[in-house]
């Protein structure tokens, strides 16, 4: 999995949002998966990232939080029951991306994700935010980040977001 990103456009160059855009205040609530083992996936996510089972539909569905909430994550075999990773070079989800709180918690993921022998797919430091990148049992790509604080984000000469994507000193992060 390649975890180079484009950056994201200069908040200086963003156009304001036209008549029926997007509301500024929108974002990405849950994300829900197919799987091929509910079981296995439910571990993965409860007992390696430490997300709370909030629900579950008997052996084809489950949904896990973070915090309280309803679901950040849903899960379901109702297609893929048994099924098979998609294969390269064809479409779906790239990664889903979980955003931790502080530097601290993400440390304190990524010790979970090692202890479980997961293994990384990547780690880098875009600048504006640190990110580990892995994947679920399913083959689902996934992102551990945390966000710099917006003052803290490299900038360009004119002022615009000047993303980078740098190794990630892991060793440091462990120390967090």
């Amino acid at each position: 999995m390649s975890n180079d990103q484009t950056p994201a456009p200069s908040p200086a160059r963003v156009p304001a949002p036209a008549d029926g855009a997007i509301a500024t205040g929108a974002r990405i609530g849950h994300v829900h998966l197919k799987v091929a083992d509910l079981e296995r996936a439910i571990g993965f996510y409860r007992d390696v990232l430490g997300f709370a089972l909030t629900q579950r539909y008997g052996r084809e569905a489950a949904f896990l939080s973070a915090g309280g909430y309803h679901h950040h994550i849903g899960l379901n075999t109702w297609q893929s029951r048994g099924g098979a990773p998609p294969a390269p070079g064809t479409t779906g989800l790239f990664h889903l991306a979980i955003l931790y709180p502080t530097r601290a918690d993400l440390a304190a993921a990524l010790r979970r994700v090692l202890a479980a022998g997961v293994p990384l797919a990547g780690a880098s430091d875009h600048g504006v935010s640190e990110a580990i990148y892995l994947e679920d049992p399913d083959g689902n790509g996934i992102e551990l980040y945390r966000d710099r604080p917006e003052d803290e984000w490299p900038r360009d000469e004119a002022g615009g977001l000047a993303m980078t994507t740098r190794r990630l000193d892991l060793d440091d992060l462990l120390r967090a």
